[in-house]
């Protein structure tokens, strides 16, 4: 069966939104860009909800000969939304409906695992629904100090006890945080 893995980055005061505007996105180091990049080509499938999609519609299609761009513009996707009806981005599939029933089916077929960027709604779906297998918050050493409510990785109602199994820390300061569901 497939993990399920979500990988997001969050800064020292929960802001998860936007992070391409952040002071330390140029690059992460060698180390982390690598991590990044194994995790990626461990994958054969993504999904995200409608706000990823619209930023990585945005700038992955744009970029080519590294692994990491090539395996994104490559590899299947799967946009829940019931807003987004005809993806631009090749190899993206819209799915309207039920997120938990497609995300289990998904899981169940033979493969690599599921990537899954950004913890928005949908994430916490598959949190709440115990889909998620793994989770890997990227930790920014710096506060946005704005983005309201809606820009945190906090959701009302969502609770789930995760088990740390592994921490790095980049020379740029981001520590990486992976936790078992």
């Amino acid at each position: 069966m497939r993990k399920l893995i979500n990988s997001t980055y969050v800064t020292l005061d929960g802001v998860i939104q936007d992070p391409q505007d952040w002071p330390s996105l140029g690059s992460f180091s060698e180390q982390g860009d690598q991590i990044q990049t194994d995790l990626l080509l461990g994958c054969d499938l993504q999904i995200m909800g409608r706000k990823t999609y619209e930023g990585f519609a945005a700038a992955w299609p744009n970029r080519s000969g590294d692994p990491m761009s090539d395996r994104m513009n490559a590899m299947p996707k799967y946009v829940f939304s019931s807003h987004v009806t005809d993806p631009a981005w090749d190899n993206t599939t819209v799915i309207a409906g039920d997120p938990v029933k497609a995300v289990q089916e998904m899981k169940a077929q033979d493969g690599g695992n599921i990537i899954h960027y950004g913890f928005g709604h949908l994430a916490h779906t598959m949190l709440t629904h115990g889909l998620l297998d793994e989770l890997r918050l990227w930790l920014h050493p710096f506060f946005v100090g704005h983005g309201g409510a809606q820009a945190l990785i906090y959701s009302e109602g969502s609770t789930a006890r995760l088990e740390l199994v592994d921490s790095i820390t980049l020379e740029s300061g981001i520590i990486i945080h992976v936790y078992r569901a």
